[in-house]
């Protein structure tokens, strides 16, 4: 260790942790927060839901099956941070491109490592996430603590809009589009399991419509999509429900991603003019702002569910699910307005909300990640859920 650079991470409530760097150098500030998960750092990194969140992952070994070009849940990673107990430099594994260090390196993402992440997350439960500052730059303990304070806080930040895509971008999987991918995969820049098509391609795909509003969308989710046998087009967080109805599709899907959902007000409005024209479903941020529609509120947890092991109850056939999880807020148990809406999903840790439906507008929502990237196959049905009502909205068309 004695070789390494030193680097600092310190939190609002003056705590700080002395470590040594690896990836980038440099300083940055976010929310800190917890990862309960054993594997799937990478999916982690490059998902736009971390967005200004300095990441810290409770097992204690990282690193050691490295990076590859397919598992990427977005095309760069998102996170403010990475913090972990110790960093495997030499990764092993068949499917390594590149090390976890040299990639947060090329992407200009500060790690530190050798803090004790048992007492970092023991404070993040007992106190809630807070915003805190990693640096390699600044190591004068006051200045880093004054500097987590003067941060922006995460209530109240419409995040969406940062990390949603400017233009409208195509998916399919069709013969051809699976031929061009099998050309790609192995270029380390190509970060998708599924090929984008041009528009005209598009609208020559006598397939099933799928309008996916991009919040911070996953790319395992386009995949879990396209398998089904559907056409997805993504547009901006931004696009008016006036937008959508003009493409006629046969189904709408709100993804997850980043921020307050409360400020996410163009959104929700969207949600709520399109509410019971066409099937609906939403994802972890999509679950919170089709709460909002639908008249609810919203509150931020203590210290949030980030892991691949949140046990969820389905309360309509009382079955439990082993769900992936992201997401620093919830929807308010009891807040929603519209008659016909029920809660249908229960984290079984803490009794917060984690499914809503409306047969009346045929919408529901959850607030996991059943694509599961990485994660446990348990909720794998509400895909097919909504294909069906997809289906069944292009017959009746």
């Amino acid at each position: 260790m004695k070789n390494k650079k030193i680097a600092m991470l310190a939190l609002e409530d003056g705590k700080v942790f002395r470590g040594y760097n690896f990836g980038a150098e440099g300083e940055n500030t976010g929310e800190v927060v917890f990862n309960t998960g054993m594997t799937g750092y990478q999916e982690v990194l490059t998902d736009p839901s971390y967005h200004r969140q300095i990441v810290t992952m409770t097992y204690p070994l990282i690193g050691n099956y490295g990076i590859n070009p397919e598992d990427f849940e977005s095309d760069h990673p998102y996170v403010a941070g990475f913090v972990v107990k110790e960093y495997c430099p030499y990764p092993s594994n068949f499917r390594s491109t590149e090390s976890l260090g040299d990639f947060l390196a090329r992407y200009g993402i500060i790690g530190i490592e050798g803090i004790d992440t048992r007492e970092l997350v023991r404070t993040l439960r007992n106190k809630g996430a807070m915003r805190g500052v990693i640096s390699t730059v600044d190591l004068d303990p006051a200045s880093l603590v004054a500097k987590a304070q003067a941060s922006p806080p995460m209530v109240g930040a419409d995040l969406a809009s940062e990390v949603s895509t400017r233009e409208p971008y195509y998916v399919v999987e069709t013969p051809e589009s699976l031929a061009r991918h099998s050309e790609l995969r192995h270029i380390k820049e190509y970060h998708a399991e599924f090929a984008r098509i041009s528009r005209e391609e598009f609208e020559r795909t006598p397939l099933p419509f799928v309008l996916a509003f991009d919040f911070g969308i996953k790319y395992n989710i386009l995949r879990k999509l396209v398998a089904r046998g559907v056409k997805v087009m993504v547009v901006p967080s931004r696009t008016t429900a006036a937008e959508v109805l003009a493409l006629n599709p046969d189904g709408v899907f709100l993804s997850n991603g980043p921020g307050d959902p409360e400020a996410v007000g163009y959104a929700i409005e969207t949600i709520r003019e399109l509410a019971g024209k066409k099937p609906i479903f939403g994802i972890c941020l999509g679950h919170q702002l089709l709460g909002l529609a639908l008249g609810g509120k919203t509150f931020k947890l203590k210290f949030g569910h980030r892991g691949e092991n949140q046990p969820v109850m389905d309360c309509t056939t009382c079955k439990v699910e082993i769900s992936s999880q992201n997401h620093g807020f919830a929807v308010l148990p009891g807040s929603i307005t519209e008659d016909d809406s029920v809660f249908t999903h229960l984290n079984l840790n803490d009794n917060t909300v984690e499914g809503l439906y409306s047969d009346r507008l045929k919408a529901f929502s959850v607030q996991y990640h059943p694509e599961s990237s990485p994660g446990p196959h348990d909720s794998d049905y509400l895909f097919d859920r909504f294909i069906d009502l997809v289906k069944a909205e292009t017959v009746r068309a």
